[in-house]
């Protein structure tokens, strides 16, 4: 299995912060079933929703194939930045 990487994806998506949660399940199922068609290259761990705008985390093996994921899931890709590196407030005691 290839390594995976975590990445930030940001979307542009109009509307998407006045969605119910029924409509933001619809999203969420839309992922998960373009995730199952690409297999285990990728992962979806958490989105966050701020007005017209989604920041997504995901571990994938590269930025193709979150673009494959976007055109199977319908949603767009604004930009993707590799995560490195991650810091919290335990980081302080190390």
């Amino acid at each position: 299995m290839a390594q995976l990487r975590r990445f930030l994806v940001e979307r542009d998506v109009p509307g998407i912060g006045g969605m119910s949660i029924v409509e933001l399940c619809g999203v969420a199922r839309a992922s998960n079933q373009a995730i199952e068609k690409i297999g285990g290259t990728v992962q979806w761990q958490q989105s966050y929703v701020a007005g017209d705008r989604t920041y997504c985390i995901y571990l994938a093996d590269g930025e193709d194939t979150i673009h494959t994921h976007a055109e199977l899931s319908g949603f767009p890709v604004t930009r993707i930045t590799e995560i490195p590196q991650i810091i919290d407030p335990t980081t302080a005691n190390n």
